[in-house]
């Protein structure tokens, strides 16, 4: 089938202009013949810790959904991609898989990511969906890092799809050990990771990407601004770990189209024995750890005082 991964310059939290922005995005890919239209992660927002992003959240049977489910019914394909989603009182990162037919399922991201965690919550699904297809897994940016993810999709899907908001570290910064060595293998984890993904599951991934500048707040240092940008490499691999179309970054918004045959081929390639498939720089963990600690504080003070906001476009 003919596949896209959709690489957006989406504006922080501006969730009006993100969903005409996949809609076109969207039109155009199945206009080029695709049957299947992956968006990133965040795609109605992308993510940082900015006040705004706290009326990013969607109601889940609201627009996002709708935009999914009537791209992917109109043109008799499949379309996909995760935002922000309020249901049940909490917030979660759904990724949505919209069918031909109208029905679509759904994977909540298992574990929020840094400032991530100010806006949601995990889910506890195993991020296999049920589809007209057969078995299709979904796997969201740092989820393709950790060997959980493996565990429980191998053996299962004959497909990944998925996408990130990956984020690079900020452009300046009071001198901090390691940094120029944090950029880098961070720029590499993220070109590496939709393939060595391919390689432990031997089944191809379609990652969607994010590629535009942002500037937020650093989070617990108040005063100085994170200014970076996401870093794209939207691509598909198949299950060989073969790069069947890959656009990066300085490309900027656009679409990485392939014919992708779903199945599974025996895995070239065995998760490690630890938490993270790849060796993460020490200034990445020490991020890891403060953050996710300040963001589940953040998200539960955000919550009880009313600041957490469902956003329906349209209204100010």
């Amino acid at each position: 089938m003919k596949v896209a991964a959709v690489q957006m310059k989406a504006r922080l939290a501006g969730v009006d202009e993100n969903l005409e922005r996949a809609e076109k995005l969207l039109e155009e890919a199945f206009g080029q013949g695709c049957e299947m239209v992956i968006l990133p992660e965040f795609f109605t927002s992308a993510v940082a810790f900015h006040h705004d992003m706290l009326k990013a959240a969607l109601p889940f049977e609201g627009p996002a959904l709708n935009l999914l489910r009537d791209a992917a019914k109109r043109h008799g394909g499949y379309a996909g991609g995760s935002f922000i989603a309020s249901r049940d009182g909490n917030n979660y990162n759904t990724f949505v898989l919209a069918f031909p037919d109208g029905g679509y399922a759904t994977h909540d991201k298992d574990q929020p990511t840094m400032w991530e965690n100010c806006y949601y919550i995990g889910g506890n699904d195993q991020g296999v969906m049920d589809t007209p297809l057969g078995p299709v897994g979904s796997a969201l940016c740092w989820e393709m890092v950790r060997t959980r993810t493996v565990q429980r999709l191998r053996g299962r899907v004959s497909l990944v799809v998925g996408g990130s908001c990956w984020w690079d570290v900020p452009d300046k910064l009071l001198p901090l050990p390691g940094k120029k060595n944090a950029q880098r293998r961070n720029l590499a984890i993220m070109n590496e990771t939709p393939i060595r993904l391919a390689k432990m599951l031997g089944v191809p991934v379609v990652h969607a990407a994010h590629a535009s500048d942002f500037e937020c707040r650093m989070p617990l240092v108040p005063g100085i601004p994170y200014r970076s940008c996401f870093l794209g490499d939207a691509m598909i691999v198949d299950g060989d770990g073969s790069v069947l179309v890959h656009r990066n970054r300085d490309e900027g918004e656009g679409l990485a189209i392939a014919d992708v045959r779903p199945g599974r081929i025996e895995p070239s390639e065995e998760p490690p024995d630890r938490f993270w498939i790849p060796e993460l720089p020490l200034l990445l963990r020490f991020a890891w750890g403060y953050q996710n600690l300040h963001g589940r504080f953040y998200y539960r003070r955000a919550s009880h005082s009313g600041r957490l906001e469902i956003k329906y476009p349209g209204t100010k």
